[in-house]
């Protein structure tokens, strides 16, 4: 169907699908799986919308499509009244919708401005900017590198700009404080906001070292004086801070495990293997400095150790090891993760015990030690239709696939456990399509580590999007099969237009 003479004066993009019939319809919301349609009551109802909506489909080409039905002419008439939409009751006499894979998904309630509805069709059922939020109105938002060194270079009041991310738990806390602060500050400083998760963000993220988000830095006459970090701050905790900015203070270090007072025997790579031969049941702990689960573990372990040491027919003893600091002992018993727990009796590994956590567990267990039950396979040892690569073959796998999504893991990481059975049904969903591929790397591995670390890891899951093995972009989207079938089906789409046009132009 063909625009009207007035649409094209406004310079209507060709990209926005003007339907009129059912069948049409039908069918595409049959082909197309992310659709805003906008209905109107006229045309010239339609005018502004359109003008904006030209803009949006140019930004989202082949990863969302936008349609416009006009209500107000015959044949479109009675499709508005199939689809149960009556533009004539909103007070511009517009509606928009979205459908999603062949179904109505929402009605487009979103700040309707290009940003927003731009972010809305890369990612549905994602959380609003955090510009739409109404009490967020004195944060200056910045969207891109060049906005950044604008606003560095012209603003001579004191600044502080937070670097954050969509999905960033701590950001989306702190956010309320700060945009608080922002208001009751107004006029003295000025706060910021710019999400850099983004991959085109990685010069800025270098630059000014961020590590983590939120990273909250400090600025006067747009030179970078030092980073704030009170994240639990109120907004009167901010104001009190930017009245006398300083940089933060350096944390006493944790005292080590091995050096407080405790029952436990503290082991390493030099006296192990000794200890281990002259007793005859021992239960290690292999533990990391920096693991929670380790530090909650802990007191239960020392009362262990404790009620062991003055028991005069004593099962075994407990000893713990420094996995981060005695790598050599790490390594043979191929620990991966934290805490790891390994029974040694007369001076062999017997056990690795995932299910010991408490005095009385432990202590139970070791008065009848009996092999726990088979753990889980690990998630490369499935049959999946997942790929797991390694270091060495990462970029020649990845090169004989057109598209590959590859989830850069750690097996101990909560949000991978969840993400793993979605990214392995969205494997099988695509099996038989010979240019796709899910991988996996699993970057706890002492071989993956310089890979992970190269392909801009910082946390995890990181989901990268390759094409021939060229990194293409950061996959921000939702972690459920929905939303990496839906990433991967619309680059396919793409794929098949473009072949369709060239055909065409043959």
């Amino acid at each position: 169907a063909f625009l009207p003479v007035f649409a094209y004066s406004l310079k209507v993009s060709p990209l926005i699908e003007k339907i009129s019939d059912h069948k049409d319809f039908k069918k595409l919301l049959r082909t197309r799986n992310n659709i805003l349609v906008l209905y109107s009551k006229s045309a010239a109802a339609a005018e502004s919308s359109l003008r904006l909506l030209s803009s949006v489909a140019q930004e989202v080409k082949g990863r969302g499509t936008i349609s416009w039905i006009d209500c107000g002419d015959t044949e479109s008439r009675k499709l508005c009244k199939k689809m149960k939409v009556d533009p004539n009751s909103k007070e511009k006499g517009v509606d928009l919708l979205h459908y999603k894979d062949g179904a109505f998904h929402t009605a487009y309630n979103r700040a309707v401005t290009l940003k927003s509805m731009v972010a809305f069709l890369k990612d549905p059922e994602g959380a609003p900017l955090w510009e739409e939020d109404p009490e967020a109105k004195d944060i200056v938002h910045i969207d891109s590198e060049k906005e950044l060194r604008r606003l560095l270079k012209k603003e001579d009041k004191p600044l502080l700009m937070m670097f954050y991310a969509p999905w960033c738990g701590v950001c989306k806390r702190m956010m309320p404080s700060y945009q608080q602060a922002a208001t009751e500050l107004k006029g003295k400083y000025v706060l910021a906001g710019m999400n850099v998760y983004s991959a085109e963000f990685e010069r800025i993220k270098e630059e000014f070292n961020v590590r983590g988000y939120p990273t909250i830095c400090y600025f006067e006459k747009g030179k970078f004086l030092f980073n704030f970090e009170n994240f639990g701050a109120t907004a009167a905790d901010i104001a009190e801070w930017l009245k006398n900015p300083q940089a933060p203070q350096p944390q006493a270090p944790e005292t080590p495990w091995a050096d407080e007072e405790n029952v436990v025997y503290h082991l390493t790579d030099e006296d192990f293997d000794k200890f281990i031969k002259d007793h005859s049941s021992v239960l290690v702990m292999f533990h990391a400095p920096w693991c929670g689960h380790c530090k909650k573990m802990k007191p239960e372990y020392e009362k262990a150790a404790e009620f062991l040491h003055v028991t005069s027919d004593s099962p075994g003893v407990l000893a713990a090891v420094d996995a981060t600091v005695n790598k050599a002992l790490a390594e043979r018993y191929h620990i991966s993760g934290f805490p790891t727990l390994k029974y040694f009796k007369d001076g062999e590994e017997k056990y690795t015990l995932p299910h010991l956590r408490t005095k009385k567990k432990i202590i139970d267990w070791l008065q009848n030690p009996e092999a726990p039950p088979p753990p889980e396979p690990a998630w490369e040892e499935k049959q999946t239709s997942v790929i797991h690569l390694a270091g060495e073959d990462f970029r020649e796998s990845l090169k004989k696939k057109k598209h590959t999504l590859v989830m850069f893991y750690a097996p101990w990481c909560p949000h991978c456990k969840n993400a793993i059975p979605h990214f392995t049904t969205a494997a099988e969903v695509f099996k038989e399509d010979r240019k796709i591929a899910y991988a996996a790397v699993d970057c706890a591995k002492g071989q993956n580590h310089d890979l992970c670390k190269q392909e801009g890891v910082g946390g995890y899951p990181t989901f990268n999007y390759y094409n021939y093995g060229k990194f293409v972009e950061k996959y921000t989207g939702d972690r459920g099969e929905s939303g990496f079938t839906t990433f991967m089906r619309t680059l396919r789409e793409r794929d098949h237009e473009r072949v369709g046009k060239k055909k065409d132009e043959l």
